[in-house]
């Protein structure tokens, strides 16, 4: 590494309980290479939401580059901090999907992360704005409600399994138990209707560790796409999970593939519907009979080190 690229300042801020506790471990060799390169470096372990906005502010107001440590999740929550503050985020993959980073190609060996964090270009990429029940949040990858928010609750709590196999079994769990919901989703003011399984909004092709659900998402195009996924049966649904995995799934006649910059999703079931963003809960759907999730892109929103 060349000794110029110490000219960047970084606040790593780690998630210590980000991919069963490997976040910690991460963070050293990275951090090492970066102060052997002669960059100056502060590594803070995360100490909760409220005092996270605070430390972005005083890292951004030094000129720092804000490192993210962790998983989507805590990418998520850092990314929309950074874009409000006009800072720039650095992305170090620690979690149990890693799907932004997968997105985006970003390596899993430390020198190389290293590398792109002292020498990597600075993108603006698209961020996602969603607005539900009266609160906005901005996130990096996708929102989504139904199934695969289900599944992302009993991810949660499956970390008695070793990571490669706790998102496909959460897939199946949730498949196995399943309701429809009739949702309504607007895209660009143009109102559909489905009884379905799942509804995607993405920014990011990747979500679910590795599933491609939205195999044409960019970005930096400043465009949504919208994946339904309508109702079928639990054994159709299953035995199409390993198409979501390399993409083919979009080419099943039960998939819809939409796009546009600002989508409304509203939906009822026999049980409130689940609803989610980059592996974080948001809450149940708001319901056909109130004011819809509204969620919008903003293009170009967030200085990324890629």
């Amino acid at each position: 590494m060349s000794a110029a690229s110490g000219d960047r300042s970084f606040t790593l801020l780690v998630n210590p309980s980000s991919g069963g506790g490997a976040a910690p471990g991460a963070v050293v060799p990275v951090a090492r290479l970066l102060r052997e390169a002669g960059a100056t470096v502060d590594v803070t372990y995360s100490p909760g939401p409220h005092a996270m906005a605070t430390l972005v502010d005083e890292a951004v107001g030094r000129g720092d580059v804000v490192v993210s440590v962790g998983g989507d999740g805590m990418l998520s929550s850092l990314a929309g901090l950074v874009s409000d503050r006009g800072g720039t985020l650095g992305m170090l993959p620690a979690g149990r999907g890693n799907d932004f980073a997968r997105m985006l190609g970003l390596p899993d060996d430390a020198e190389a992360q290293a590398r792109i964090l002292l020498e990597g270009e600075v993108r603006a990429i698209d961020l996602l704005a969603v607005t539900m029940g009266g609160r906005r949040r901005l996130v990096a990858g996708s929102v989504y409600a139904g199934v695969d928010a289900r599944a992302a609750e009993i991810v949660d709590r499956a970390t008695w399994l070793p990571r490669r196999l706790q998102y496909p079994y959460a897939a199946l769990r949730s498949l196995a138990t399943y309701q429809p919901g009739h949702y309504r989703v607007a895209v660009d003011g143009v109102e559909h209707e489905y009884a379905a399984a799942t509804v995607v909004v993405a920014n990011s092709a990747y979500y679910g560790s590795g599933m491609r659900i939205a195999p044409s998402a960019s970005v930096e195009d400043g465009v949504l796409d919208v994946v339904v996924i309508e109702a079928a049966s639990r054994v159709a649904l299953m035995r199409s999970l390993p198409k979501v995995y390399d993409g083919e799934h979009v080419h099943l006649p039960e998939v819809t593939v939409l796009s546009g910059t600002r989508v409304e999703v509203a939906g009822t079931a026999r049980h409130p519907i689940p609803a989610g963003a980059d592996g974080e809960p948001l809450g149940a759907l708001p319901a056909l009979t109130g004011p819809p999730a509204v969620v919008e892109v903003l293009p170009g929103a967030l200085p990324l080190i890629l």
